[in-house]
């Protein structure tokens, strides 16, 4: 399997509008950050995480062909405001879109048009597929579980597939999580800044998170411009802990 990470920042993006700190203003690539994806690859499969309003400049950059299947994680904005733009990948069949009921429920009221009995030509041919948190499901080949975290008080979704697990805007994880993501070789994970944040785990939180969770190998996402520069906070990690940025493909 291959994971690319679409985009590595938070809500805002890095750099954020109007801001002139010295992430926003950095040269390095690794500093420019859309808002939160991935796509993950197999030999038969592709399978979207997260389709955010940044999807079709992503996409821009991304080999066009079929998407297998999109997994949501939470209903917020910077995660689902791209769905609109997967009409492009319609033209290979129907999309199925894995999401909580509660999750599934706000799509419908936000994009009406999609699931209406006549819909007009040109409407994206999503098709919403409700999962919970410990009953896995396939696409295609691959096993997906999907398992609770937290987002402040907000109960969301993290996805184990095969050896990897994918989790953003986490801030705490019951022990059942935990337990589902024993043996995983590559943990992606939110970091969202230095300092503690409501709903986001920070770095020092992120770190604990990945030293119990053990993986192998843990990449940290979803992160804002005050997490500093790439190059300065890459330099104090753990050997086996890497930021992640746009483009980066990881082998699992």
């Amino acid at each position: 399997m291959k994971l690319k990470i679409l985009g590595s920042g938070t809500s805002t993006g890095v750099p954020e509008i109007g801001c002139t700190c010295k992430v926003c203003t950095s040269a390095d690539l690794r500093d420019k950050r859309l808002r939160c994806s991935a796509i993950l690859y197999t030999d038969n499969t592709t399978v979207l995480l997260d389709c955010g309003p940044d999807f079709r400049e992503q996409m821009l950059n991304t080999p066009f062909g079929k998407i297998d299947g999109v997994l949501i994680s939470h209903e917020h904005y910077d995660h689902v405001g791209g769905l609109d733009d997967l009409r492009p990948f319609c033209q290979f069949g129907e999309v199925s879109v894995y999401a909580e009921s509660y999750v599934a429920d706000n799509l419908r009221m936000r994009m009406p048009y999609c699931f209406v009995q006549k819909s007009y030509p040109g409407v994206p041919d999503i098709v919403l597929r409700e999962v919970s948190p410990g009953q896995s499901f396939f696409i295609n080949e691959i096993e997906v579980m999907p398992l609770r975290v937290m987002h402040s008080k907000l109960p969301i979704l993290g996805y184990r597939i095969g050896k990897l697990a994918y989790i953003t805007d986490m801030l705490t994880m019951p022990e059942e999580s935990f337990e589902l993501l024993a043996g995983i070789e590559v943990l992606i994970l939110n970091a969202l800044r230095i300092q503690e944040h409501i709903s986001h785990q920070n770095l020092e939180q992120a770190l604990e998170a990945a030293r119990r969770i053990g993986a192998e190998r843990t990449y940290f996402i979803h992160m804002s411009h005050h997490m500093g520069l790439h190059a300065e906070i890459a330099e104090i990690l753990p050997e086996n802990v890497q930021l992640t940025y746009d483009q980066l493909e990881i082998i699992i």
